[in-house]
């Protein structure tokens, strides 16, 4: 197993919310893989960790076992002496943040820190009957633990926290206006998956706090990381866009197999609209199945309806007998359509029941033709007759949003990452779907060619231009473009340097990836796979065949040619580099707070002290309208649907005055 490949592995079990560590830093730090321990040390943890479920298991369990197996934890596991852990009278007196408007006061049981020095952990023990993401009984503010700890965190400007109810073992890390992240450890799985223990005493032991250089402590990992998450941003819309295109490509081939009559009166545009929101309810219900929103883990949800599940059966069949034989099926597609009908229209039947969420994303009627169905028809009337979209094409379109290639540092192969929505921010999600908008779909009224470029520089030329940049008005045969690189034609190698100046400027490559390219001898196999993409059109596959090494290849490892009448994306014209990027919560968060502050509280216009703040009424903040008069990817509303939603629970609670 390569160290990447092992990385990815335990970052796929461990279960994280918000930004973590990055693949090429912990490539960097851990070059050798995660930290080992002895089995000795893994016998001791199974016979305490046994010990102490047993305990639980008690009709009384023993508070004293629960504190023996949580002190088992720090000092023996994560190798934290007594001088580092600083308790009661010995916390410091800063490391509490009062909250005035909840009428409480936080403050951690534990800091971790060396005497003298400012505290690296805070840590809050709690008993095994609280879960860490549920709110506290009891309590004025009910908030979770885990949305405390961030409080707290950012309220003391210390980086790292750690909460855990024995079970449950979570790092927190926050700053002040930035996102909080969420990792957690399930101490049963260490046993059942010691990869997640090796990667628990390696990031969290007092090694890697105290024993290493400043940058490669946790909090310059996580540091370093969040640099990155740009880059994951990017490849996600890169990857949608690219299962966009399958998508259309598909849809326009059984249209074209059909005799042109399913797509007749649908525009081009609505096509690529079409691709675009199915791959926008698919992020929808990822992201929704993640968070324990639909019903992921009811067994006919599971088997019939969920996305999640579907990825992992496809890909087990593709596994077993090979992808090209999922393309003479297509019961996956009907599957979808079920699915996105379900969360429209909801289920109520006595083993599944959803509510209806309604909304125009999942509208069956928006694109009728995705389910065989003329314009105008309506989803209870009109019988469906499903496009016969092959299996193999969406288990690219789920793979595309679940498994992302991550590049590697000193450009080796990508390598394939599980993707965890419940990591990925709304803003993000929302930049995706900005980028997808600088593209459309046109119709081919000559061949092109898609080309390789840069990630944002992959052009669709005609084939006509290039063969007239390489100053060939006639098809140019195989032994021609042989004669361009043996020194046999010195006036058509000046005609190529024509071709490679604009290919240059055109797709970002150099002059000598471009020469090699144009220089690329076909194999059999390839030679096959560029007169599939070629319709097995002769003379077509021969005028290609000279700018074969230019061709891109779509995620089937096809050639992209597009033939005349066929449908392709493109980038646009309105849009096209526009360099936006996803507004991040560090601006977000203090700008609606701000904002709306004094629109849910009586307090803030009047200039009174935080402490004497009233909340407004449920009905009143539901009346609130708010208005982002340039939104982008409506990075500011969603943050204020964040905000109010906290609020509204709030006063729902009964502690906001009705007037």
């Amino acid at each position: 197993m390569s160290i990447a490949r092992h990385h990815a592995e335990w970052l796929s079990l461990v279960e994280v919310s918000g930004p973590f560590l990055s693949l090429p830093v912990l490539l960097r730090v851990f070059p050798q893989g995660l930290d080992g321990h002895d089995t000795a040390l893994s016998r001791t943890v199974r016979q305490a960790l046994a010990e102490w479920q047993e305990q639980q298991q008690e009709l009384r369990p023993d508070p004293a076992m629960h504190r023996a197996w949580l002190r088992f934890v720090l000092r023996d596991l994560l190798g934290f002496p007594d001088h580092l852990l600083q308790t009661g009278p010995a916390i410091p007196e800063p490391l509490k943040v009062s909250l005035p408007e909840h009428g409480e006061t936080l403050r951690p049981d534990l800091v971790i820190q060396h005497p003298g020095h400012a505290p690296r952990m805070l840590v809050q023990l709690l008993p095994p009957s609280q879960a860490l993401e549920t709110p506290l009984k009891q309590q004025r503010w009910k908030a979770s633990p885990s949305t405390r700890m961030a409080e707290l965190l950012r309220g003391t400007g210390v980086r790292l926290g750690l909460l855990t109810n024995g079970e449950h073992w979570m790092l927190v890390h926050a700053s002040p206006g930035e996102t909080a992240g969420f990792a957690s450890w399930y101490a049963p799985l260490w046993l059942d998956e010691p990869l997640t223990l090796r990667a628990f005493r390696s990031l969290l032991g007092a090694h890697r706090l105290f024993g290493v250089a400043d940058a490669d402590t946790l909090e310059a990992l996580i540091t370093e990381s969040t640099t990155n998450q740009q880059e994951v941003t990017d490849q996600l819309g890169y990857q949608v866009r690219e299962a966009v295109e399958v998508l259309v490509q598909t849809i326009d081939r059984i249209d074209k197999d059909g005799g042109r009559a399913l797509l007749t009166g649908v525009s081009e545009a609505s096509l690529y609209q079409a691709a675009l929101t199915v791959m926008m309810r698919l992020v929808f219900l990822f992201s929704a199945e993640e968070r324990e929103l639909l019903l992921l883990g009811k067994p006919m949800y599971d088997q019939y309806y969920a996305v999640s599940t579907l990825r992992a059966q496809l890909r087990a069949a593709a596994d077993e007998t090979g992808e090209e034989v999922l393309e003479r099926r297509n019961d996956a597609w009907s599957r979808l359509l079920a699915t996105f009908r379900a969360v429209f229209a909801g289920v109520q039947h006595e083993d599944l029941r959803l509510p209806a969420y309604g909304g125009a994303l999942f509208d069956p009627d928006r694109f009728p033709f995705l389910e065989g169905r003329g314009p105008g028809t309506h989803w209870k009337t009109t019988h469906a007759r499903p496009l016969s979209v092959d299996n193999r094409t969406v288990l690219h379109l789920l793979e595309a949003l679940q498994i992302l290639r991550v590049r590697l540092p000193g450009g080796g192969p990508a390598e394939p990452r599980r993707l965890s929505f419940r990591a990925l921010d709304i803003e993000q999600i929302g930049h995706v779907y900005e980028g997808l908008l600088d593209h459309t779909a046109k119709r081919a009224t000559e061949p092109m060619l898609g080309l390789v470029g840069g990630r944002d520089r992959e052009p669709e030329l005609p084939l006509a231009l290039l063969e007239q940049l390489v100053g060939s008005p006639t098809p140019i045969t195989a032994s021609a473009q042989l004669d361009l690189f043996d020194g046999k034609a010195s006036d058509t190698r000046r005609d190529q340097q024509a071709l490679i100046d604009f290919l240059r400027e055109a797709t970002g490559r150099s002059a000598n990836a471009l020469t090699n390219a144009l220089s690329t001898t076909l194999e059999p196999r390839g030679l096959d796979r560029l007169r599939a993409a070629c319709d097995n059109d002769a003379a077509l596959v021969e005028r290609v065949r000279p700018f074969a090494g230019l061709l891109r290849h779509d995620t089937f490892g096809r050639p992209v040619v597009i033939t005349s009448g066929s449908v392709y994306v493109t980038a646009g014209t309105d849009r096209r580099s526009s360099g936006t990027h996803y507004t991040p919560r560090a601006l977000t968060e203090p700008i609606v707070q701000h904002t709306l502050d004094p629109l849910v509280y009586h307090g803030p216009a009047e200039g009174l002290p935080k402490e004497q703040w009233t909340l407004h009424s449920a009905e009143r903040i539901l009346a609130l309208q708010i208005c982002d008069m340039a939104m982008g990817s409506g990075a500011f509303l969603v943050q204020a649907c964040r905000y109010l939603a906290e609020r509204l629970t709030e006063a729902a609670e009964g502690r906001a005055p009705r007037w």
